[in-house]
């Protein structure tokens, strides 16, 4: 049944019971609204509510319930029809995250037979404690200590994916992080040893991640230089500009090709004919023929080659 079809207080119990997770730090993003919906009354479902959050029962009251039990007290109590041919979701999709935020305990987990009595999911006894007073004037003050040197959710995925990404320190010492790869690895070269020793002073105007293609642009810096139009298909990977020397730096950091064509060279200068600056134009890439480490750089304007080995900076 389409969620605004659905009874009034159904409606409002599901809405709390997203509020509660996202209160707690249950990550939303990414999902979809009927995936939230399932996943907030399937929460509902293992707490036993249906009308009013004191009626929570955990694993302190020995309230268990198997999967397909929950796929009935939600057909019964919230207006749906799910099949009990969907109870694998439940485990895979709809308690997926409350039970890795150990919000809610899967005893099936602890290697105990299908036919034991004592399996099922249950509501952890701290969060049970908790949920039994939303919507109370002990609610904030609840919450507080229940999140007091816990770790959430949303936190511990964020902190995963900042350990997956690579850290750039930029002129200035402002650092950003990319995401993964050789790409992106030769492109933390760029910045941080190759301009520091042939584009002293430079500020880095644009970074084009693999993952995020505007990650780092300043957009007042480019417009001043009448820089061409930023979603423009022949935007190099980096741009930095020397305002002393006035020259514009337009780096291509390319793993596994060859240096900025021909072709491509009189097409970024007739992009840029009308920016005052001196264009000096850079390939850089990952040397195959001898080491992932070594990284060879081309400044194409006067044919200049400079050959930097990582281990000399190491």
């Amino acid at each position: 049944m389409p969620f605004n079809d659905k009874a009034q207080h159904v409606q409002q119990l599901i809405t709390q019971a997203l509020d509660i997770l996202n209160q707690v730090g249950i990550p939303m993003i990414g999902k979809s609204s009927r995936g939230m919906e399932k996943m907030a009354m399937s929460l509902l479902a293992v707490a036993g509510v249906t009308t009013s959050w004191i009626q929570v029962k955990g694993a302190s009251k020995d309230r268990r319930l198997k999967t397909r039990e929950i796929i009935s007290f939600i057909n019964q109590h919230y207006g749906e029809n799910i099949s009990p041919g969907s109870y694998d979701d439940i485990r895979r999709k709809d308690l997926k995250l409350p039970v890795l935020a150990s919000l809610i305990i899967n005893s099936g987990d602890k290697g105990r037979a299908t036919n034991d009595p004592t399996r099922g999911y249950s509501i952890e006894a701290d969060f049970e404690k908790l949920i039994m007073l939303y919507n109370t004037d002990e609610w904030e003050i609840a919450l507080k200590n229940f999140l007091f040197g816990r770790e959430t959710l949303t936190e511990a995925l964020s902190r995963e994916r900042s350990l997956e990404k690579i850290p750039v320190l930029l002129p200035g010492n402002k650092s950003i992080l990319l995401s993964l790869g050789k790409h992106n690895d030769l492109q933390k070269n760029i910045i941080e040893q190759f301009l520091p020793r042939y584009g002293h002073g430079c500020k880095v105007l644009y970074i084009g991640d693999t993952s995020n293609k505007m990650l780092h642009i300043e957009s007042t810096d480019l417009k001043n230089l009448n820089f061409f139009e930023l979603s423009h298909d022949e935007l190099p990977d980096i741009i930095a500009y020397n305002d002393k020397k006035n020259w514009l730096y337009l780096i291509e950091a390319v793993h596994s090709s060859g240096p900025i064509s021909e072709i491509r060279l009189l097409e970024m200068k007739l992009l840029l004919k009308n920016c005052p600056a001196e264009l000096i134009f850079v390939t850089a890439f990952l040397n195959s023929r001898l080491n992932y480490d070594e990284i060879l750089y081309i400044r194409l304007p006067n044919s200049c080659i400079v050959y930097l080995n990582k281990a000399l900076y190491s």
